[in-house]
């Protein structure tokens, strides 16, 4: 026995991490995003293949996946920043805001089942999904970022359903970036810094909210699992130049519509194990 489980299990749980931060190092590298879009789906498939109960599935990868942002947030913030193309002045303007959507995000969660969460994730991947594969570069709905009640609306409403979903700032910061006419490296390298900015109080949020609930994994803080965090951060570290150089076999449009597959292949299946719960 070792944490109260089999050790076969804990051996057998160990290994699905790991392969889950390889994975999503290799698709993060391929398709420039962040890991939680990534390792989220990853993770609720490998635990759904090891029998986590479904009452906590979903809440410990979305738990597990605001952890492992934090670590890899901080290292490519700074190495944008060494670029400059890390906008100060909209971290700080959004930071508010974004904690504030965070909180209420992570409060929701804590209330929400494992299949409103689910449901949740499949919905906004499929739309993001249609985004990436029909959406154009081009599209403006403005000059200029919005200010007062409307960006503490939009931004906050982020924050929201990052938090939600277990991702950082990149699947919905730089799209909301770009369409206010911010160029699109400045607002990747400013994304790096939001997604700080909601995994650290969405992580401690979601180890509050899972501390002394039942049917955990081994090994779990709240909804965070320390296996999972120790072994997906390196593993992701030492695959994604795998994935980069994958990459320069494939232009932008089809690294786009990549992407936009793999999402919607993964809303789709977890549509369908919603269908069938």
């Amino acid at each position: 026995m070792f944490l109260g489980y089999e050790l076969q299990f804990v051996i057998l749980f160990a290994l699905a991490l790991l392969t889950a931060g390889v994975i999503a190092g290799v698709l993060a590298g391929l398709l420039g995003v962040g890991g939680g879009i990534v390792i989220v789906p990853v993770l609720f498939h490998l635990l759904t293949a090891l029998g986590i109960d479904e009452s906590v599935r979903m809440h410990i990868a979305v738990g597990t996946s605001l952890a492992t942002i934090i670590p890899t947030s901080i290292r490519s913030t700074l190495s944008h920043r060494e670029k400059g193309a890390v906008d100060e002045t909209i971290l700080r303007s959004w930071a508010l805001p974004l904690v504030v959507g965070v909180i209420l995000g992570t409060i929701a969660a804590d209330n929400a089942s494992g299949w409103t969460l689910t449901l949740v994730f499949a919905v906004i991947a499929l739309i993001a999904a249609a985004n990436l594969a029909f959406g154009r570069e081009e599209w403006r709905l403005g000059e200029s970022l919005p200010g007062g009640g409307i960006k503490y609306g939009m931004v906050g409403t982020m924050g929201f359903f990052c938090s939600m979903m277990g991702i950082g700032g990149g699947t919905f910061g730089v799209t909301m970036m770009t369409l206010f006419g911010v160029p699109i490296h400045r607002a990747v390298g400013t994304a790096a810094g939001l997604g700080l900015i909601i995994a650290v109080p969405g992580t401690i949020g979601f180890i509050l909210a899972g501390w002394g609930v039942p049917l955990r994994p081994p090994a779990s803080i709240g909804y965070v699992n320390l296996l999972g965090f120790a072994l997906i951060v390196p593993a992701t570290v030492l695959a994604a130049p795998l994935g980069v150089r994958l990459a320069h076999w494939m232009d932008r449009t089809t690294l786009r519509r990549a992407f936009a597959l793999f999402l919607a292949i993964t809303s789709v299946r977890m549509f369908w194990d919603l269908w069938g719960a």
